[in-house]
């Protein structure tokens, strides 16, 4: 056993109910909330201002600070530049709101779609992100507060970018195991730049493809062991990015065996 060297946090849905039901029963036990701001369409379905000033609250109260997902309805790398533009606008406004609360960062999608382009398609994409980027990065007080997540594609892809505009990177380590990433050389690449871990359990014994976004209870022993190994000397937030209360008991459960500190709920 071991003290946990990360900062641990969850989602806000554990409960199936809004932002700030969530944070009230959960925050105590954790030291970051992950707020989930998947969509942002249409304007109504955004956290009101006056949601953003209570969670600054509670953050005092409780003594946590936040991430936020931002959304993924839009696309920073979609081939029209008014999509681009739109979706720039639309994180630049996301992004404002939440200055209301302690945010540490805001997790990005750079988004591609499947099966994996030829060469001259990895280019446009490529020109396409670095051109949505332009759109968003200058309205940004601090542009390492954006961490571009690993997604399904070779992390390798976005380390340009990433670099050209000093973001970091959220790394998704139960996206390493389902789509079989190295997560030793996404280490090597970003080091310092990896501001926040996403860690969910990934069942790779069944389905095809494999679930995730479930208990680290669930995992192969070995699939485990490679996560341990990077956990035991991350000194950032590690955020346990599950949906379901069961979820995230078995995740708990499975960490506390390694690290102490660990809550139980």
């Amino acid at each position: 056993m071991m003290k946990k060297p990360f900062r641990l946090g969850t989602t806000s849905f554990i409960y199936p109910d809004h932002i700030i039901p969530n944070v009230k029963k959960i925050g105590a036990f954790f030291d970051e909330i992950e707020l989930l701001v998947f969509e942002s369409k249409p304007k109504e379905v955004m956290p009101p201002r006056n949601d953003v000033k209570e969670l600054a609250g509670l953050s005092r109260d409780l003594n946590l600070t936040y991430n936020v997902h931002l959304p993924t309805d839009i696309n920073l790398c979609a081939p029209d530049h008014r999509q681009r533009r739109d979706a720039a606008d639309t994180l630049k406004r996301v992004i404002e709101l939440f200055s209301l609360a302690p945010v540490t960062s805001f997790t990005l999608h750079l988004e591609m779609d499947k099966p994996m382009p030829s060469k001259d398609g990895m280019e446009v994409w490529r020109n396409n992100a670095q051109q949505g980027l332009e759109l968003l990065v200058p309205a940004l007080e601090d542009p390492a507060k954006i961490g571009v997540e690993t997604l399904w594609y070779p992390p390798d892809l976005f380390k340009e970018v990433v670099t050209q505009f000093g973001l970091s990177v959220c790394a998704d380590l139960g996206h390493h195991i389902k789509y079989g990433y190295d997560i030793s050389r996404t280490f090597e690449l970003f080091g310092p730049k990896i501001n926040l871990i996403h860690l969910h359990g990934v069942d790779t014994h069944l389905e095809k493809p494999p679930q995730d976004h479930i208990g680290l209870d669930k995992m192969a022993p070995g699939e485990f062991r490679k996560i341990i190994g990077h956990l035991k000397h991350y000194t950032g937030t590690v955020c346990l990015e599950v949906f379901k209360l069961a979820d995230l008991q078995g995740s708990l459960s499975a960490l506390a065996k390694i690290f102490n500190g660990i809550p139980c709920i």
